[in-house]
């Protein structure tokens, strides 16, 4: 009798606790952009991303609210590298171009960290020079930083013997879209064309 009345205890706690995860699983939201999405982010999309202040080109200090107010790409680099900071806002600008031409709008954004070299004037120069759209943000050494902690990045400058020192730094471009923060990431080796299919599914996502 003993032994039947704890079997029956046992199966109610399983019943119990089956019915608690299919009330989880059935109350979890569903991911709108499930179909678009090609990485995952341990601790979910809300890990990354977050208010920052940096200051423009005009050397006006802005918010995120200020300038993440249309669908971003956003970049981390600094103007000084020799090679992949180029190529990756480059690879930018183009996806850019090609979802403007299929009529969805994105705004490129370049943040520096090297706040040493990259005054206002400098950070503006080179994103204009790369996309006429392209915000170029830099900051002190602590708002640089406080973003790329945000966006969970990661760099390292090399000791400055001269002015052509290097900085070490991770190469993701971050989507944000107003209204869900950050989405996703693309690594530096998609192509522009990749970026372009990939940000337009969220994009068609976000406006379904």
């Amino acid at each position: 009798m003993t032994r039947l009345i704890a079997i029956s205890a046992v199966a109610a706690i399983a019943a119990l606790l089956g019915g608690l995860w299919l009330a989880t699983l059935l109350s979890r939201p569903e991911d709108q952009f499930a179909d678009c999405r090609a990485s995952q982010v341990a601790g979910g999309t809300d890990q990354i991303g977050g208010p920052f202040e940096l200051i423009n080109s005009e050397g006006q200090t802005v918010t995120d609210a200020d300038v993440l107010t249309a669908p971003s790409l956003i970049y981390f680099g600094y103007t000084f590298c020799p090679d992949v900071c180029p190529l990756d806002t480059a690879r930018n600008a183009e996806a850019v171009d090609i979802l403007e031409e299929r009529g969805q709008m994105v705004t490129p954004v370049f943040i520096s960290i090297d706040p040493a070299r990259d005054t206002p004037e400098v950070v503006g120069t080179f994103a204009s020079n790369l996309h006429e759209r392209m915000i170029g943000l830099t900051g002190s050494p602590e708002q640089v930083a406080a973003a790329s902690k945000a966006f969970k990045t990661y760099y390292k400058a090399h000791p400055a013997e001269d002015e052509y020192y290097l900085v070490d730094h991770s190469t993701f471009s971050y989507l944000v879209l107003p209204g869900h923060g950050f989405v996703e990431f693309f690594r530096r080796d998609s192509s522009a064309e990749e970026v372009a299919d990939r940000i337009g599914c969220f994009l068609d996502h976000a406006a379904g």
